[in-house]
């Protein structure tokens, strides 16, 4: 049985070394992919594997038409779009994500952002404190819930929007349950997004939602570019010189935020899960999922049917 890690941008080190106790340890051989340069490349190392373990790495129909072998796809994160849901189960693969893992990674990330907005970007003028603030958290999952730990902590008064989640689960939370999109926006000072990219919520946060917030309002994204219609955000930002956005996700290449200097701010690239902790837990966690797989056909995590 054989298990690839096809990784462009590697895991750590020790990361790699935990995977390879966990594949070894069930008798599996362990086969590395990394910094790899060409798809022609992937393609040819997937040819004989059983299983493999990704990260932002697309799996496409071409990969898992030449993957013949191949019987589940684990991607070490939350997010899962860069796999071909329908593909793998034309081809009879399972495909699977490792929710959780970088939780609070994306969390503290999430309240850093916010920290550095409130606080003018540290440009030397006084800005004011989230002790106080409202903040929104639209989608209540794993991601959600770290945020809402974190910013109690600094003081924040919490709501949450889940059309999925039960309001005595945010209750248990200490967070206040709201009941429409609507509802959050108006409400709250700054509101995080932690809502998946689907057909029900790319370009869900448009120009009629986010213009419900209060003056000075903050939007931050840890989520994904898809679900913002960046080019109402912009004309909102336009007519509202009080509105921030603040995010670690690069907007389109047509997308000019950079008029707004001083309410604006994206990381050079998507950062929510990039710390060591996070890298660890969710490369582990994929081949533990494997191996459960495998050995006692496990599909807790399966993301495609």
């Amino acid at each position: 049985m054989k298990v690839l890690v096809a990784t462009e941008k590697p895991f750590a080190k020790v990361a790699v070394d935990g995977i390879r106790e966990v594949v070894e340890k069930a008798g599996y051989e362990l086969v590395l992919l990394e910094k790899y340069t060409s798809k022609q490349q992937l393609l040819d190392a997937v040819a004989d594997a059983e299983a493999i373990i990704i990260r932002s790495d697309v799996v496409d129909a071409e990969v898992l038409d030449a993957a013949k072998k191949l019987r589940i796809v684990v991607r070490a994160g939350a997010g899962f779009d860069n796999i071909d849901l329908a593909a793998a189960t034309a081809h009879n693969v399972v495909a699977m994500n490792t929710p959780g893992q970088n939780s609070n990674a994306v969390a503290e990330l999430a309240l850093g952002l916010m920290v550095f907005a409130v606080r003018n970007f540290y440009n030397g003028t006084s800005g004011t404190e989230l002790k106080g603030k409202k903040l929104g958290i639209h989608a209540f999952g794993n991601v959600g819930r770290n945020v809402a730990r974190v910013a109690q902590g600094f003081g924040m008064e919490v709501y949450a929007y889940d059309a999925y989640c039960p309001d005595e689960a945010m209750t248990a939370a200490k967070v206040t349950p709201v009941h429409s999109a609507n509802e959050l926006y108006q409400t709250c000072d700054i509101v995080s997004l932690h809502i998946p990219a689907t057909a029900e919520t790319k370009n869900s946060i448009n120009y009629a939602l986010l213009n419900q917030m209060p003056k000075g309002a903050i939007l931050v994204n840890t989520a994904r570019k898809e679900v913002i219609n960046e080019a109402e955000l912009i004309k909102l930002m336009q007519d509202r010189p009080d509105f921030k956005y603040v995010t670690d996700i690069m907007p389109a290449a047509d997308a000019d935020f950079r008029q707004f200097e001083g309410r604006y701010f994206a990381t050079p690239k998507k950062m929510g899960a990039q710390t060591a902790e996070a890298n660890i837990n969710a490369g582990i966690a994929a081949a533990n999922q494997i191996v459960d797989f495998i050995e006692n056909g496990n599909t807790r995590f399966q993301v495609n049917k």
